[in-house]
C-alpha cells in the first residue's frame, strides 16, 4: 500500500523517518550500530582507501585495520552516525573492492567474546583427546 501524506494540521515538529531507516515497525533492528567489523580485505589495502571506500557514506570516526597474521584483512570502522553505518553496511556487505567480495557485519562484541570463549574451549577439549589418545 501507498503511504498516505499526513493532513495539514499534523504535528510535524518532530521529523518524519525517511523509508530507509525504517524496518520493523520504524525501528532499527537491535544489532545495528555505529561499528562496523569488515572481513575478506585484500592485506594490502591501505588506510586512505578504507577511508575513501567507507568515507562515502558519511563521517568515519576510526578505522582500524588488523595488523596481526590472525587479524589480517579485517577492519573495523567507526562512523559519527549510526544511519551512516547502517548505509554503509547494506550497501557494502558482498561489494566486490579489489577484487575480493567484502564481508561487513556489525561490531557485536557480546558475540565475539562468545566465539573466543568458546574456541577456547574446544582447543581445551582438542588437547585432552590428544593426549587421552596419545596424539601429538
Amino acid at each position: 500500500h501507498s503511504p498516505s501524506t499526513p493532513p495539514p494540521q499534523a504535528n510535524l515538529s518532530r521529523p518524519i523517518p525517511s523509508p530507509q531507516s525504517m524496518s520493523r515497525g520504524g525501528k532499527l533492528a537491535p544489532e545495528v550500530n555505529r561499528a562496523l567489523f569488515v572481513k575478506n580485505l585484500s592485506f594490502n589495502v591501505t588506510p586512505e582507501e578504507l577511508f575513501d571506500l567507507f568515507g562515502k557514506f558519511g563521517a568515519v570516526r576510526q578505522i582500524r585495520q588488523g595488523i596481526a597474521n590472525n587479524t589480517k584483512g579485517t577492519a573495523f570502522v567507526v562512523y559519527e552516525d549510526v544511519m551512516d553505518a547502517k548505509a554503509a553496511c547494506d550497501k557494502l556487505n558482498g561489494f566486490n573492492f579489489q577484487n575480493r567480495y567484502l564481508v561487513v557485519l556489525y561490531h557485536q562484541p557480546d558475540k565475539m567474546a562468545k566465539a573466543a570463549d568458546d574456541l577456547a574451549k574446544r582447543q581445551e577439549e582438542l588437547e585432552k583427546l590428544k593426549r587421552q589418545h596419545a596424539i601429538d
